[in-house]
């Protein structure tokens, strides 16, 4: 019905009665709001917007309010001590695929071993403390290199060491060491292979983090010489520029891991669905649990257990392990003895040498 011939039922123009209908849908809401439910008070009310943010992170991450906020506290000191929530700007020439990202735990599964035990060895051949504080890391280093698993009890430990390593230093002088001890003893320790995933990644137009228990500004300069999109890590407290001793939160390790990934995730406006995470460890269950992909990368005995129960990917590149599990170990043992004793007759003098 043109606007010249209104309806009898409506009087005025169409817009007329939209923009009417819409004045009185506002005054309903307002009188429900102010009249038939009003706030009670403050607190009230603050505990209603908690419950309905609870219920969104619940609904969306599958996690606890309280964790959730822990991450938000990872995610942003990481931000502070990296400056900036970007390590590394994107290629220009390749197009981003918003939503998309990959994560990637740092201990044997980029890097060979433990980056936060090299790190300790490095500070220690730099001075930074005494050989005798660094042996027991060492033990811890023999014992992961053999196992190529984690242990709760060691990580714990590991925290504490290093916390009160770094009690009242400078941060600026840590990040410096921290850049050495990277060229010089990190960079040959990554996994060729693992490195070419992320670059597929990049490749794709995803982003690609970092998540690991090694310190924040460790992780934040593993991704830079990477050329990754960032990184989360553990983050000690800063005050006047130097390190009180305490942590943000606790060390990202396990569900932390998680609490972090789902608060970047919102930051981010990540699909977790469209996300992969890649790890090495059973304790990083709770991150590849929350993503669409997982994939396990030089996986210790329980994480390649429960891969093959949930149809995980699993990608070795442990040529050692991987040698035994394929050849089996008196194969190549057999096959070492023939290589030894072909070496030594190689070296034996033939009869005319003598």
């Amino acid at each position: 019905m043109s606007p010249s011939h209104p309806d009898p039922l409506f009087p005025g123009t169409p817009a007329e009665f939209l923009a009417s209908w819409s004045a009185t849908r506002g005054n309903l809401r307002r009188f429900l709001e102010d009249r038939a439910l009003p706030p009670i008070d403050e607190e009230s009310q603050r505990t209603a917007g908690e419950a309905a943010a609870a219920a969104a992170v619940q609904e969306t991450f599958g996690i606890e309010l309280d964790a959730f906020s822990s991450g938000v506290d990872s995610v942003s000191g990481s931000i502070e001590a990296a400056g900036g929530l970007h390590i590394s700007v994107p290629d220009p020439d390749i197009p981003q695929d918003v939503g998309a990202a990959a994560f990637f735990d740092v201990d044997n599964t980029l890097i060979q071993g433990s980056s936060l035990i090299v790190f300790a060895m490095g500070l220690a051949r730099r001075k930074y403390f005494r050989l005798s504080e660094i042996l027991p890391i060492a033990w811890k280093q023999i014992k992961f290199r053999v196992t190529g698993s984690e242990n709760a009890a060691d990580v714990a430990e590991g925290r504490n060491q290093a916390l009160e390593f770094i009690r009242g230093r400078r941060v600026d002088e840590l990040v410096e060491l921290c850049e050495d001890i990277v060229d010089s003893s990190m960079i040959d320790k990554a996994w060729p292979a693992t490195r070419e995933l992320a670059r597929m990644h990049l490749n794709a137009g995803h982003q690609v983090w970092l998540v690991s228990a090694t310190p924040v500004q460790l992780a934040q300069i593993l991704a830079r010489r990477f050329g990754f999109t960032g990184a989360l890590g553990t983050v000690a407290e800063v005050e006047d520029g130097r390190f009180t001793g305490r942590l943000v939160g606790d060390i990202l390790h396990g569900p932390g891991k998680k609490h972090a990934v789902a608060a970047l995730a919102a930051i981010e406006q990540l699909d977790l669905q469209r996300c992969t995470a890649y790890s090495d460890s059973i304790n990083d269950i709770p991150m590849l649990s929350m993503v669409g992909t997982a994939v396990a990368i030089n996986p210790d005995t329980k994480l390649r257990k429960e891969a093959a129960r949930r149809g995980w990917q699993v990608r070795d590149y442990r040529s050692v392990r991987r040698a035994i599990r394929t050849f089996g170990l008196p194969a190549l043992f057999t096959a070492a003895a023939s290589l030894g004793s072909w070496r030594v007759f190689r070296r034996r003098p033939t009869p005319h040498q003598q």
